[in-house]
């Protein structure tokens, strides 16, 4: 500060001092602060922070000044000119701008000493920048009533830069910092502190697998971000990036050989993530540490046990799907048997509601096409109909034994020169009664793009008054409510119709097929899991049921919900029964355990294989290990104590890890509970996150990589990813062949392997170094293991390792070639993979047609590691195999003459 401002002064003039009897006063700036002298003793120091200033008021021509106004200590001075006092006013903005500038400034500077401080010492323990110590800094920035573009207005004031706490360069360059990019400062940080591990710790990336490492496994492993989610690909090496993330965790100080968990999600998985793990530290020379691996079965009742003193049974009924879908039988059947109501609804739903409705409007799968292009949809009894609705109603009929007849020519002629004969939709012979049923909304609409419909629809009801014919009318609202059926029932037994509901009525041999009790019994399991993850009871699905679009199949959802409670409370009881609970309980319970504190968790680094998999309740029980709430906001670091504490050790004893590795393109156990988008949403459950990707494959050659990403990203939820392999081609990675039969299937697949084997042996096909070639044939079904050639081993063995998987158990494993011998239409994609009434226990579906069937498509491509090879049959080709002819990537071969 110079002397100038130091000693500025002001005091009352002589004449002013007359007139106004002022005291004897002279009033100082001194070091920012205002002090009043009077007659020479000091009265009064005013500090210039912008929160105290005294009152000045001109007169005519003096001002007079009045410190503490209001106050009953007030002092008021009086006498000094107006023209001074305007200099006053003055210099007084002057002193408080500078004082707020040097305030922010100064809180500014110890909140950047505090960050180089603790910056430091993550670069001196070489640890990483977890985004919670970031959020926590950056907690802490200090608040100013100034923007930064206010701040450095001020920054250019002379009377402010007069005032500079320090040399103005050096102001200048902390308050360009102040405003840097924090959160891309910390990217580059740990950018540099990977590139840096990515040298010192070479030797461990080395060796610590059978293979060096990827730099792109390399930096997941380095990367201790607070939850990272690992998105891979197909045979990029999953595992191998978890071992080494133990390894470089314990190697490193970060984590205690005790503080670590792998998750897996069955006894198998876990049993190799351990085996694993052993083995890569004996190569690193650790042979006496060891980290656990357990499944979430065993992860969750451990936690009860702990928590409660009581650990809980989980039957296997419980745990296997299979065994469970048998359990869910014998509890059908018994309520059948105890209910005639259950039993009627049972036989209904099944053979009558097996079907959903597409929206109202909207174009229909068909089964079949007639000769002008309009979709056929086949009925129980082999009758073909326009629209799902008429085969609903036909199949009601049916069911409930009434003879009809469709589209029956009306008993008048009505053929114009422009007009066929007219065709009502339903004729009941035994009463003489006409039905149509007419696609109307709930206001008697038809759907927009009906051009003339309504035109027709008053036709006809005048044709019917006008020839004194009966006619009943259904439309596709009443359908939907269950108004339709209630109103035909009524209509077909007061004209003498007597109804013989039947469920054994022997099916035509063209017939349609009801669905499944099987299928059925295998929805409601899916069902019930779904419900227990997503902490569902029966009324929360019915206040769903109520929120669905009003053109949605409610009818069918309400009977399905009727069906599913009498049947939860039954399989709870059978629980009980047995003093055990089933998975999801044990997971959801687990998870409030750790939640409410009454469980701590002892691990500080999770990680979980096949997180794809994950099941909602799998999902919370992973964030009350991580501390993080399924609603994205953080539990850590909740209080100012914990601030402290995590600025003052950026490492402390209680933070958490997080490590998720999967790839979302192979996600199709959602009958198990999976729901993909627990991981295609992972920050909505685990907050900030960092995402990363493996996309080097080992596995199957690029041409193949590139057909089946293609393939799966059709679907846009899915998580892009450029998948890249240096894995050689090995003659066509993509093969299809069409015979005439499906009894031909097996010869040509036995064919298929027969080249193989010559080519083996002739040299023509590489040798797969000290192993057999290895083939799986993989099926849709278990019933596909009927086109594996009988004696295969006998002829082939010698070369050729063959074996038969279901498309779902193949995930994880992999082979030199694969035979897919099921690429036909009604066998895959299943057309009835996801039933719409899992919407009412998930928060939303997949939109994209056949999503899950896509997904499982990609898993079959990408077991092989040279060649897949399809099969086909003529006139029924599947519409994924179409799919690929039409880009393309391969071309069917017929290798049976059609004639």
């Amino acid at each position: 500060m110079t002397n100038a401002n130091r000693d500025k002064q002001w005091a009352p003039s002589h004449y002013g001092q007359i007139f106004t009897k002022s005291k004897n006063w002279v009033l100082r700036l001194i070091d920012g602060a205002l002090v009043l002298f009077v007659s020479g003793k000091v009265t009064i120091r005013l500090d210039l922070d912008g929160k105290r200033r005294p009152h000045i008021k001109r007169g005519v021509f003096w001002a007079d000044i009045t410190f503490r106004a209001g106050q009953p200590d007030a002092i008021r001075i009086d006498g000094l000119p107006n023209e001074r006092a305007r200099e006053l006013e003055q210099s007084i903005a002057a002193c408080e701008r500078s004082y707020l500038f040097n305030h922010a400034y100064n809180q500014i500077l110890a909140w950047l000493q505090l960050g180089d401080a603790q910056l430091a010492k993550f670069e001196r323990e070489r640890l990483w920048i977890p985004q919670s110590w970031q959020a926590v800094f950056e907690s802490w920035r200090p608040t100013s009533n100034y923007s930064d573009e206010e701040l450095w207005r001020l920054f250019g004031d002379p009377s402010v830069r007069a005032r500079l706490p320090g040399e103005a360069d050096y102001v200048e360059s902390v308050l360009k910092i102040w405003r840097r990019d924090w959160p891309a400062y910390w990217e580059q940080k740990n950018e540099e502190h990977t590139q840096r591990e990515l040298v010192a710790c070479k030797d461990l990336f080395d060796v610590v697998e059978s293979k060096p490492l990827t730099e792109e496994q390399a930096r997941a492993v380095i990367c201790f971000e607070d939850r990272v989610l690992v998105v891979a690909s197909a045979g990029s090496g999953k595992t191998s990036t978890m071992v080494a993330k133990a390894a470089y965790a314990i190697r490193r100080d970060i984590v205690r050989p005790d503080l670590v968990l792998l998750l897996a999600f069955n006894k198998k998985a876990a049993d190799e993530l351990e085996g694993r793990a052993r083995q890569s530290f004996d190569r690193l020379g650790m042979r006496d540490v060891m980290v656990e691996a357990r499944t979430f079965h065993a992860l969750g009742l451990s936690i009860i046990g702990k928590a409660t003193d009581e650990k809980p049974d989980v039957p296997d009924w419980a745990i296997d799907v299979r065994v469970g879908q048998q359990k869910l039988m014998e509890i059908v059947d018994r309520l059948k048997d105890q209910s005639a109501t259950f039993r009627t609804n049972w036989d209904l739903f099944r053979i009558v509601f097996g079907r959903d409705f597409p929206k109202f409007g909207e174009q229909e799968t068909p089964d079949a096409v007639d000769r002008d292009g309009n979709a056929k949809i086949k009925t129980i009894d082999g009758k073909f109909v326009r629209s799902q609705e008429e085969c609903f109603i036909a199949n009601w009929l049916f069911y409930q034994g009434v003879r009809y007849v469709y589209e029956r020519p009306y008993e008048y002629n009505t053929k114009t020169a422009e007009h066929r004969q007219y065709k009502p939709d339903f004729y009941y012979p035994d009463i003489g009664l006409y039905h149509e049923h007419f696609a109307l909304d709930a206001n008697g609409e038809p759907p927009p793009h009906f051009e003339n419909y309504m035109s027709g629809v008053v036709w006809k009801r005048e044709e019917h008054e006008r020839r004194g014919t009966q006619l009943i009318e259904t439309t596709s609202h009443q359908v939907r409510t269950g108004e339709a059926l209630r109103n035909l029932e009524q209509a077909l037994t007061s004209h003498g119709i007597v109804l013989d509901p039947n469920p054994d009525r022997p099916v035509p041999k063209y017939g349609q097929p009801p669905i499944d009790s099987a299928l059925l019994i295998g929805l409601i399991r899916s069902f019930i899991v779904h419900t227990k993850s997503n902490c569902l009871s029966v009324d929360d699905m019915r206040k769903r049921l109520d929120g669905m679009p009003k053109d949605a199949f409610k009818h069918r959802h309400r009977m399905f919900l009727d069906l599913f409670e009498p049947i939860l409370e039954a399989w709870n009881a059978a629980l009980a029964d047995e003093d055990g609970i089933d998975f999801e309980d044990m997971l959801n319970h687990a998870a409030e355990h750790v939640e409410s504190g009454r469980y701590v968790s002892p691990y500080r680094l999770v990680m979980a294989d096949e997180f794809q998999d994950a099941s909602r309740a799998r999902a919370r029980l992973c964030c009350a290990l991580a501390n993080a709430r399924p609603n994205g906001a953080q539990m850590t670091f909740g209080t100012t104590l914990d601030s402290v504490y995590v600025l003052a050790a950026p490492l402390h004893p209680g933070h958490r890890y997080f490590f998720g590795v999967g790839d979302d393109w192979q996600s199709i156990n959602r009958f198990a509970g999976a729901d993909v988008s627990v991981m295609s949403g992972f920050s909505k459950w685990f907050g900030h996150s960092k995402v990363l990707r493996l996309e080097q494959t080992y596995r199957c050659p690029q041409a193949l990589c590139d057909v089946s990403s293609r393939f799966v990203t059709k679907n846009p939820q899915q998580i892009k990813k450029n998948v890249v392999s240096s894995t050689p081609a090995t003659g066509p990675v993509l093969e299809a062949f069409q015979v005439k039969t499906r009894f031909q299937v097996q010869n040509a697949v036995d064919d298929y392997l027969a080249k193989l084997h010559r080519g083996i042996r002739d040299g023509s096909i590489p040798r797969a170094r000290d192993r057999k070639i290895v083939v799986f044939i993989l099926g849709r079904y278990n019933a596909d293991n009927s086109v594996v050639p009988s004696g295969w081993q006998a002829r082939y063995g010698g070369e050729i390792g063959l074996s038969f998987f279901t498309m779902h158990s193949s995930k994880g494993a992999e082979a030199d070639y694969v035979i897919l011998p099921g690429m036909v239409s009604r066998g895959f994609p299943n057309t009835r993979e996801d039933d719409p009434v899992l919407a009412l226990a998930m928060p939303g579906t997949d939109p994209y047609p056949f999503a899950e069937e896509r997904r499982l498509f990609y898993v079959a491509l990408t077991r092989a590691r040279r060649s897949v090879a399809m099969f086909t049959v003529a006139g029924y080709r599947s519409s994924f195999l179409r799919e690929l002819v039409d880009e393309g990537a391969v071309i069917v071969r017929t290798i049976e003459p059609l004639d």
